[in-house]
This record gives structure tokens, sequence and C-alpha cells, in this order.
């Protein structure tokens, strides 16, 4: 062979291997492209990527929960997984499969986020003390923003119900014998409970 041809081949083997003497070879010539072609390709291939890997992903899954030895759990109608925010993974009627052994559970099926508010009262007896806490502090909230809007739209009262009702019942005899009736009950039911209140001397 010509010595020139011997040197070529030489720098073309050592341009494809990747490591010292006694490596493998590359097959492939690494070719860098611009970011910008890259993007469109990605682009233009996304949407086929994704429904394969989501496929691919849950045969892989199904496949590691089997060498888990999972077993299904029937008779669940539905999972609620509480985030620290205040918002609910809401499962209906999901597959629950459970290996103990390998302390791992599945939930598979339709995920929805809700509040808590809304999941309201039937969550209450899933709720934990921090998520007990997080609603007693929503509660408080609520109920001072009502609160001040009774004081913005109630007025305070002026003058008194008795004097008011009294004139009332000089109009009507009937009234005032019926107003008479009442309080005479008040002032029984108010007599009973001072009764009961107070303490009982030996």
């Amino acid at each position: 062979m010509n010595a020139e041809k011997i040197k070529k081949l030489q720098q073309n083997a050592q341009q494809v291997r990747t490591g010292g003497k006694g490596t493998a070879r590359r097959k492939k010539k690494v070719v860098h492209k611009t970011a910008a072609t890259d993007d469109k390709k990605l682009q233009s291939n996304l949407k086929k990527v994704v429904h394969k890997t989501a496929a691919t992903d849950d045969k892989k899954l199904q496949s590691n929960l089997k060498k888990l030895s999972v077993t299904n759990i029937p008779g669940i109608e539905e999972v609620n997984m509480i985030k620290d925010d205040g918002t609910v993974i809401h499962f209906n009627n999901p597959k629950v499969q459970a290996s103990v052994p390998a302390n791992t559970f599945s939930v598979t099926g339709g995920a929805e986020n809700k509040q808590i508010t809304e999941m309201l009262p039937g969550i209450l007896n899933q709720l934990g003390a921090e998520s007990l806490t997080h609603l007693k502090k929503l509660a408080n909230n609520v109920t001072s923003q009502f609160k001040t809007t009774e004081e913005d739209d109630v007025p305070d009262l002026v003058g008194d119900f008795d004097e008011a009702s009294k004139n009332e019942s000089k109009v009507g005899g009937e009234c005032k014998e019926e107003h008479e009736k009442e309080r005479e009950v008040e002032k029984a039911v108010h007599d009973v409970e001072e009764q009961e209140n107070k303490p009982v001397e030996a």
C-alpha cells in the first residue's frame, strides 16, 4: 500500500474512535445542528412522542407493579388526596392496587382537582389535624367577612322596643293582652333559668 493512504486511514480511524486503543468505533459521526432546526423538529414530533411515551410509561408501570405482586382492592368508591394548599385530588370509582410488603399503593382512574369547600360535609371524616386547622381558618375568614358586611348593612338601633310595643298596644286592646301574656311567659322563663343557675345550699 501507499504510505499516504495508510496515513489517511490512520487519521480517519483516530477521528472515529471514542477512546484509546482497543475501544469500539463510532458507527455514526456526530454532526451538531443549530438549535433552531432542533426546535422545529421537536415541535413537529412532539404530539407523536407524547402519545407514545404515555402508553409506554403506563406499560412500564403496570409491569413494575406486577413484579411487586400487587393485588386489586375491590369496593373503593372514592379516593381523596388532600394537598397543603387546601385543594383535593378526587378520584371517583378508581382502580386501587396494593402491595403491603412493598409498602406500595397504586390509584388509577379519572382525577379531578377540587377545593375542600366543594367536598363538604362528606369529607370531614377524612380530614387530618392539619386540614381541620386549615378549615377552621377558612371558616374564621368567612365569618369575619360576613360580620363586616353585616355591620355595614344593618343600622344601629335607636329607642326602646318596650315603649314601641306599649304604643302599639294602646291602639288595639287585643294586642295589649297578647303582649302582656308574652311578657309573663318571658318573665317565667327568666325566673326558671335563674333558679337553675343558683347554687344549691345545704
